[in-house]
């Protein structure tokens, strides 16, 4: 029995685009649902489909529950998220099996770019090496005294952490 070349064709591209989008889920994708808690500045809680899972917020790291600011910031991601329908680009899970995400609001707004440029985090270079984007809104927020910026030597998550051991 003989395909004709079309066939073949479309069965080829049709498995590349299965592999693709396989790959890309694999990698990392979008997710969306709505924001039950927020544990940290952070650090979010997304219901999806009936099931709650941990979202680490990509490319930023807030201070501690315990630390200063760390109940303002976790009150400002309260604020952009709580109760909301996100979003997420996702970038796989962390460490701790949590999943790693940049979160949108439903008009476009990245809350991990918000919570920088309103001064409630740190661009964490260790695991955003690079973000061009996080470290213009660190600088803009530095400049401008906003958030724990406006303290004259604020203590950085992951020193404050080294300290606390």
């Amino acid at each position: 029995m003989k395909f004709p070349i079309m066939t073949i064709k479309w069965c080829s591209l049709l498995s590349i685009a299965v592999i693709l989008l396989w790959a890309l889920t694999a990698l990392g994708g979008a997710l969306s649902g709505r924001i039950v808690r927020v544990l940290d500045g952070d650090l979010v809680e997304l219901l999806h489909h009936g099931k709650t899972e941990r979202i680490r917020l990509n490319g930023i790291d807030c201070p501690e529950k315990d630390q200063a600011y760390g109940e303002r910031a976790k009150q400002a991601t309260s604020r952009l998220v709580s109760g909301k329908d996100v979003m997420l680009n996702t970038y796989g899970p962390d460490k701790n099996g949590r999943t790693i995400a940049d979160v949108l609001l439903s008009d476009g707004t990245n809350v991990n770019y918000m919570l920088v440029r309103e001064g409630w985090c740190w661009w964490d270079r260790k695991y955003a090496p690079g973000n061009r984007k996080l470290e213009g809104l660190e600088k803009a927020a530095r400049d401008g005294k906003k958030g724990l910026w406006a303290e004259p030597n604020p203590v950085a998550p992951w020193e404050w952490r080294k300290r606390s051991r």
